[in-house]
């Protein structure tokens, strides 16, 4: 099997099971989040077997999709679910905020370095962005799972979230062209 399809079947197949059960018995979180939490453990077994090691952003998705997915099953409790993406993405925006104070640089330059050059000025500024863009989606999802239906949120969590990332990182490339170091 080619290892960009296996990537690929790793990353969605656990997303397709979620919604294959949730849609497939009454829209119930209850009934989907089991074979979602299975479904995320194997995928990252399968990484670990082809890899031998498992990426970061993986495991900590992983992690937390089992811990506040079983608190949902055991509580019998959807919030703790609906506010997964709510902690995710303040730790990130806290990570983004606070990294600067540790590593002296801010961590976006860290983590991206090797793919973009740009300034210091350039980073800081993206720093930022994201760190805001973070705070936003934060919010954004406690609007969502507060004011609307489950069924929307479960839509709005993958359809939703995923667009909005990505034309946010889209309106990034006129501050990356604009800072970039020509090498």
């Amino acid at each position: 099997m080619n290892k960009s399809f296996l990537k690929f079947l790793t990353d969605f197949g656990p997303l397709v099971i979620f919604f294959f059960f949730y849609y497939n018995n009454d829209k119930s979180l209850s009934v989907a989040i089991p074979p979602l939490i299975i479904a995320t453990i194997i995928s990252l077994i399968i990484v670990w077997i082809i890899e031998k090691k498992v990426p970061p952003m993986p495991l900590l998705s992983g992690i937390l999709i089992t811990f506040f997915g079983g608190l949902t099953i055991y509580f019998n409790d959807p919030i703790f679910i609906y506010i997964k993406p709510t902690i995710i993405n303040i730790l990130f925006a806290l990570t983004l905020y606070f990294g600067k104070f540790f590593i002296k640089e801010p961590i976006l330059k860290k983590i991206l370095s090797n793919s973009i050059s740009l300034n210091d000025i350039g980073w800081e500024i993206l720093n930022k962005r994201w760190m805001f863009f973070f705070f936003g989606l934060a919010i954004l999802n406690e609007i969502i799972w507060r004011t609307q239906s489950e069924e929307f949120w479960v839509n709005f969590k993958v359809w939703g979230m995923l667009p909005i990332t990505i034309i946010f990182t889209g309106f990034q490339v006129g501050l990356i062209n604009k800072y970039k170091i020509n090498e």
